[in-house]
């Protein structure tokens, strides 16, 4: 893990309750698959703590859940299951992570998938995920309905047209950063 200093029910704010006051933590989670409860897990987190719409932390690991990753899995970020030997095992990670994310509001792009993973992972542990949380994806949907598809790398490259860039493999930290300045941009308009 690196920390830079720079109820079971879904707690979903609307998009207008982006208080500059609160602490927001954006994150995206990397798995060996789509469904936690067919047994894939979370094996990659990023995150990046905002304070007044700044960049004060940032949290990354990968997470050696002790199941194998699927080839076509791995072709999308890049994670082998050799990368996550002598990694930290999700008991020590978790437990970190919900100190990391104390009582903020929780933001990633997609945070269906996100959040219901996490909550996952958090209650194999016996530990809650009571945060409220906003997704980047729906804002999107509401804010530009006129965009072909709201991938991360679209709904990006729509806000930052001067970013021009192909991004080879998702990894957890770098689509959080990109989803920090996509909520943002959406948040501040």
């Amino acid at each position: 893990m690196r920390s830079l200093t720079r109820s079971r029910e879904e707690t979903t704010l609307p998009p207008e309750s982006t208080d500059p006051a609160v602490r927001h933590v954006v994150f995206d989670l990397e798995t060996t698959g789509l469904w936690p409860r067919r047994g894939h897990r979370v094996i990659e987190i990023g995150a990046v703590a905002l304070e007044q719409g700044v960049v004060v932390e940032e949290f990354s690991t990968l997470v050696d859940a002790g199941v194998p990753v699927p080839p076509e899995v791995q072709a999308i970020h890049g994670i082998s299951g050799a990368m996550l030997e002598g990694e930290p095992k999700p008991e020590e990670i978790l437990p970190r992570f919900s100190t990391f994310i104390a009582d903020s509001v929780l933001v990633a792009h997609n945070a269906a998938f996100d959040v219901g993973f996490l909550r996952h992972e958090f209650a194999r542990l016996g530990m809650p995920l009571p945060n409220p949380h906003l997704c980047t994806l729906e804002m999107s949907r509401r804010h530009f309905p006129h965009l072909a598809d709201h991938t991360l790398e679209t709904v990006y490259l729509h806000l930052f047209p001067e970013a021009g860039f192909l991004r080879q493999s998702h990894r957890a930290l770098d689509d959080a950063r990109m989803t920090a300045k996509i909520w943002l941009k959406m948040a501040g308009e």
